[in-house]
């Protein structure tokens, strides 16, 4: 007979709001609570800390809402957010059987048994992302918690392998439990809306597509070299969506310099609601980035059934798999001539849209939660 237990999951990082926060950390903490309430056992519980003011409700799952002297806590900016991890949260967390840190760090105080989920490691690769001392506690936090911990939950291989390396921790205590895409979401949408949608937003017929954080592990400069080595009949126009990050100062510039004003145009952030647009309006989709933690917009756009060439570097990898063109990512020429087919080869674009949904498939949030809803059974007992 299973025994009752009660797991608590630390959901801060889950937005309440549109923006760039929506992406990344926040879509995985969304679907693995979207999924997991059903791949437990009936008896156990699942109590999910968000931010005082987060409105979130998830089927099957009590939201307990943290709280200071009777009144909502906002712990959307970091320090608060840092401070009631550390100093609050400890105290909140009786009767509770196992702790799951959702993103990367766990109290120092804990006295329950405790898994964590790492995304990857650009705050150590990428220090210049993030301030000195919210670097500092994220590295400080998260080999801690990793070495504590009773299970490290990594979103890809190529992020396990770096936790195993760059912490010390044991490959055995690496779980990888790869994100999913909501099929009813990220699907092919109906030609009719698309042209539509393209219309309603300006687009040309055909382009190409990247979505992202303007930042510098995103190697957009060498994208744009590249895209400006093709002769101007076999461009596509090229738009890069996503807000800016840090340090983007380069990617204008290398418009500037390669003369790409009138080819390269950036919409800024996309509301969620309208991605699996974009990714439909899309001859191709192209993502050089040389870090991942896993890569979610190219399996979105696969799933979506748009062609993608990505780096050959980090995660990428896995997630494309052999369903699109995969390139170095430093190799200019090598990204050049990668885009002169996606132009030309019409049938190269047929087979990389079967062989794209084919691969996306594989990802799912229900998979995402078995696997861990077995890890917690182990550590559980």
């Amino acid at each position: 007979m299973i025994q009752p237990a009660h797991i608590a999951l630390n959901a801060h990082l889950l937005s309440r709001s549109a923006g760039y926060r929506t992406a990344g950390i926040h879509g995985y903490i969304d679907g693995l609570l979207r999924a997991l309430p059903a791949a437990l056992p009936a008896a156990w519980r699942l109590t999910a800390f968000v931010s005082g003011r987060n409105p979130a409700q998830y089927d099957g799952m009590t939201m307990r809402r943290a709280a200071l002297l009777g009144r909502p806590f906002d712990t959307e900016p970091p320090l608060r957010r840092i401070a009631w991890e550390q100093a609050v949260q400890p105290w909140e967390l009786g009767g509770f059987d196992l702790y799951h840190a959702l993103a990367f760090a766990a109290p120092l105080w804990l006295r329950q048994p405790c898994a964590v989920t790492v995304y990857d490691l650009s705050f150590i690769h990428y220090p210049g992302r993030l301030p000195a001392a919210r670097r500092l506690y994220l590295r400080l936090m998260t080999a801690l918690t990793c070495q504590r911990a009773k299970a490290v939950f990594a979103i890809s291989e190529s992020t396990a392998r770096d936790v195993a390396a760059t912490l010390r921790i044991a490959p055995e205590k690496i779980h990888v439990i790869a994100p999913g895409t909501d099929r009813g979401i990220f699907r092919p949408l109906d030609a009719d809306a698309v042209r539509a949608f393209r219309a309603a937003k300006g687009l040309p017929e055909r382009f190409w597509l990247f979505i992202g954080t303007l930042e510098p592990r995103k190697n957009l400069p060498m994208l744009l070299e590249a895209y400006a080595a093709l002769p101007e009949a076999k461009r596509l126009p090229l738009i890069l969506g996503g807000g800016k990050g840090w340090d983007y100062d380069p990617i204008f510039d290398a418009v500037e310099r390669h003369r790409l004003g009138g080819w390269v145009a950036f919409p800024g952030f996309i509301p969620p609601d309208d991605l699996p647009f974009w990714y439909n309006g899309a001859e191709a989709f192209v993502y050089p980035s040389v870090f991942e933690g896993f890569g979610l917009p190219v399996l979105e756009a696969m799933a979506c059934g748009t062609p993608v060439i990505v780096s050959e570097a980090s995660s990428l990898p896995e997630v494309a798999g052999d369903a699109g063109m995969r390139v170095l990512p430093d190799a200019v020429s090598a990204w050049t001539a990668a885009l002169a087919r996606a132009a030309d080869d019409a049938d190269w674009r047929r087979a990389a849209r079967e062989r794209g949904m084919e691969q996306a498939a594989r990802f799912t949030w229900t998979a995402a939660a078995r696997r861990t809803a077995a890890v917690y059974r182990s550590i559980l007992g």
